[in-house]
């Protein structure tokens, strides 16, 4: 206990800058967490983890979703597997992780049934489960986790664990893209794109991938650059195409390396550059690219 009150003093007095509505919240936050509202714990290792408001401490942050974990927030505990999951400050913990996501799911917090989803979608450390990771997905997304209608129209279009139905897809994809969560926007941008289930349309589908792109997601920005490269839904733009392509490349995309390496070979919206083509490709190839391991024919 006297540890957290160091954390939490620190906090208060140095991690807690400014006058504003924001600082002055989170000092109330700080004060009741360390007066026993796991609630306030919460919502401080919140702040602490984006930096809002407060310094930015990934660490004091775990501290505090654990407490809180611990006495009952289920969404403490998901916050804390998320954390775990993607290995903050080198403590990368799979199994800990999932455990935490179950912990959550079963207090009715809807990121942690969410999380879990994806773990059975992807057997990431439990045996794939399409079905139990749709019912996962129905869930959190029927409470207002619209991540999960992204992802449970995912498995409608690959009819995983749910029967094929694209008009169903379409609709949690809207949904999804309708509270900006970028995977559902790339979900219905596919959609339109391909036309499958729903109205053709590549102006659409450029849009939805661009602002998906905007928040980050990479595979927007690759369906983006595809789009750039080949003019479709948007004018011919090589240049627009190898700066996603160079973005992509240097965040370890295997296509996209594989694609700048041909706008190279090329001289399309790039120097012409055989040498790099060929570092590209092999760069491709060892991300796992298997396309790009076996160089094509130069052209005539």
């Amino acid at each position: 206990m006297r540890a957290l009150l160091l954390v939490l003093l620190a906090v208060t007095s140095s991690g807690i800058a400014g006058c504003n509505p924001g600082s002055a919240e989170a000092k109330r936050f700080a004060a009741a967490c360390e007066a026993g509202s796991y609630a306030a714990c919460d919502s401080l290792g919140g702040r602490l983890r984006r930096g809002e408001y407060v310094l930015r401490d990934e660490a004091r942050a775990a501290g505090l979703f654990d407490r809180a974990c611990t006495g009952g927030i289920g969404e403490s505990c998901a916050s804390l597997g998320a954390m775990l999951q993607e290995g903050y400050l080198g403590n990368h913990d799979s199994v800990r992780a999932r455990s935490l996501f179950e912990e959550a799911c079963s207090r009715r917090a809807m990121d942690g049934c969410a999380a879990l989803g994806v773990l059975y979608m992807e057997g990431g450390g439990v045996p794939a489960d399409p079905a139990r990771a749709a019912e996962l997905f129905d869930e959190a997304c029927d409470a207002g986790q619209t991540t999960a209608c992204a992802h449970l129209g995912t498995l409608h279009v690959a009819g995983r664990g749910v029967a094929h139905d694209v008009t169903q897809a379409a609709a949690l994809f809207q949904r999804a893209c309708g509270d900006s969560v970028p995977l559902g926007c790339i979900g219905l941008g596919r959609l339109h794109a391909s036309g499958d289930g729903i109205e053709r349309n590549d102006s659409i589908a450029v849009a939805l991938f661009d602002s998906a792109c905007e928040a980050d997601a990479l595979d927007g920005c690759l369906e983006l650059a595809t789009a750039a490269e080949a003019g479709r839904g948007i004018p011919q733009d090589f240049v627009r195409a190898g700066d996603l392509y160079t973005h992509l490349c240097d965040e370890d995309i295997g296509v996209a390396c594989a694609r700048l390496a041909d706008l190279h070979e090329k001289g399309a919206g790039v120097f012409r550059d055989a040498e790099r083509a060929t570092r590209l490709r092999r760069k491709a190839c060892t991300l796992g690219y298997a396309a790009a391991c076996v160089k094509p024919e130069s052209a005539a």
